[in-house]
C-alpha cells in the first residue's frame, strides 16, 4: 500500500502505507519517547493530530490492552520510520498494522522521521494530511487541500473525547473525587483509585451545581486535546468551583484552571511531547524527569492579579510547568504525574492532592 504525508509548507513524503486505507487531516506533531507507542496512540490528548515518533523501530513489542490509555486509538494518523511486522512480547496479541487497520487509522512507514522532526522543530508544528491507498497516489492539489483544512486552534476537540455520561467507581471510600473529563488518560483514574478514593468521572460540559450535587470533596481537571480557550464551558465550571472545592489540574487541566482564574495561554512552537522533560519544583529546588504531551502553555506574565503563582518550570525552555494559588486549595501541573509512558517520579502529586482534600474537609 502506498502512502504520502503532506505538510502545509509544501513538503511531500512518500512511504509505505500500513493500517487502514484512507485520508486524514490533522496537526503534525512529534514525540521523542523511546517506548510507549500504545499509550501514545490511545492518549485522547492526540485527538486532531498526526503523530510522528522519533524512535526508529515501532511495534517491536506488539499490542496489548493493558497499556491502553483510553478505549481506542485517538490519533488521526501515525508516522514511523520502521513498522515491525513480527513483534516479540509475551503479552502481545496484535501487531501495530492490525491495530490501526481494525480501528480505521492510516499509517505511513519508511520515511525519515528524524529529518521530519528537524523540519517541525524549525518550522513549528504544521497542518498535514496522511493518505494511504492501494493505488498510485496523485499528489496534485494535496498541499492546497492541507492549507485549506482547519487549524487546531479553530476546533473544540474536547467534546469528541470526553465521557458522554457519569461514570462512578465507588470503592466504599470516605472521599469522593470528581474528575472533569476533558480527554482523561486511564492512568489518572487508576492513580486516584490506588489512593482509596471514590472516583466520579463527569462529562466536560457538566456545570458546577451538578458536580456539587454529587457530593464531591475535590475535583481533578484532566488532560485533553487542542486549544484550551475553545473549551469555554469547562473554564466556566472551574471558575464557579474555585472557592467551593480543592482543585488539581493536569496538563490541559493546568491551562484551563489558569484561564478560569484570569490568566492567559499561548501556543508553543512545537510543543513538549516525550518522557524525559526536566521540570524544576521552585519550592524545593528539586528537578524531576517528566512525561509530557502538550502544545500550549500558560503565560507566566499573565498570572499577575490572578492569585496564582508559578510553582514549576521547564528547564529546557523556562515555560510554566505548574501553578498554585496563594490562598485557595488549587494546584496544577503541565506534565503527567501518572506518566504512562514515562517516569513515575511525580506520582506523589496525587498523594498531595488527597491530603489537601482531607485537610479541607476537617
Amino acid at each position: 500500500m502506498q502512502a504520502v504525508l503532506v505538510l502545509e509548507d509544501g513538503t511531500i513524503l512518500e512511504g509505505e502505507g500500513f493500517g487502514a486505507e484512507g485520508e486524514v487531516f490533522g496537526e503534525a506533531v512529534f514525540n521523542t519517547s523511546m517506548s510507549g507507542y500504545q499509550e501514545a496512540l490511545t492518549d485522547p490528548s492526540y485527538k486532531g493530530q498526526i503523530l510522528t515518533l522519533t524512535y526508529p523501530l515501532i511495534g517491536n513489542y506488539g499490542v496489548n490492552r493493558d497499556d491502553f490509555e483510553s478505549e481506542k486509538i485517538q490519533v488521526e494518523g501515525f508516522a514511523v520510520r520502521e513498522n515491525c511486522h513480527k513483534p516479540s512480547h509475551h503479552a502481545s496479541n496484535s501487531t501495530i498494522d492490525r491495530f490501526l487497520s481494525d480501528q480505521g487509522i492510516p499509517g505511513i512507514s519508511g520515511i525519515d522521521t528524524r529529518a521530519l522532526t528537524i523540519r517541525m522543530r524549525a518550522q513549528g508544528t504544521m497542518k498535514a494530511m496522511l493518505k494511504t491507498s492501494s493505488e498510485k497516489i496523485d499528489t496534485d492539489g494535496l498541499v492546497e487541500s492541507v492549507r485549506q483544512s482547519p487549524h487546531i486552534t479553530e476546533m473544540d476537540l474536547v467534546h469528541q473525547v470526553t465521557t458522554k455520561e457519569l461514570k462512578r467507581r465507588d470503592i466504599g471510600a470516605k472521599l469522593n473525587v470528581a474528575v472533569l473529563d476533558c480527554g482523561m488518560k486511564l492512568g489518572i483514574e487508576n492513580s486516584l483509585l490506588q489512593r482509596s478514593v471514590n472516583v466520579m468521572v463527569v462529562p466536560a460540559s457538566t456545570p458546577a451545581k451538578d458536580i456539587l450535587a454529587l457530593g464531591a470533596d475535590g475535583m481533578l481537571v484532566t488532560n485533553g486535546p487542542g486549544d484550551p480557550t475553545r473549551a469555554d464551558y469547562v473554564i466556566k465550571t472551574i471558575a464557579d468551583l474555585k472557592e467551593e472545592l480543592p482543585i488539581f489540574g493536569i496538563c490541559f487541566g493546568n491551562q484551563l484552571t489558569s484561564l478560569a482564574l484570569g490568566a492567559e495561554t499561548y501556543k508553543l512552537k512545537f510543543g513538549h511531547r516525550g518522557s524525559n522533560q526536566p521540570v524544576k519544583d521552585l519550592a524545593t529546588g528539586r528537578v524531576y524527569i517528566t512525561s509530557q504531551n502538550h502544545g500550549f502553555a500558560v503565560d507566566a506574565e499573565s498570572l499577575d492579579g490572578t492569585g496564582l503563582e508559578v510553582s514549576h518550570i521547564n528547564l529546557n525552555d523556562q515555560t510554566v510547568e505548574g501553578v498554585r494559588h496563594k490562598e485557595l486549595p488549587i494546584a496544577t501541573v503541565q506534565y503527567h504525574p501518572e506518566a504512562n509512558p514515562g517516569p513515575k517520579d511525580s506520582a506523589y502529586l496525587f498523594d498531595e492532592f488527597i491530603k489537601v482534600i482531607e485537610e479541607e474537609k476537617k
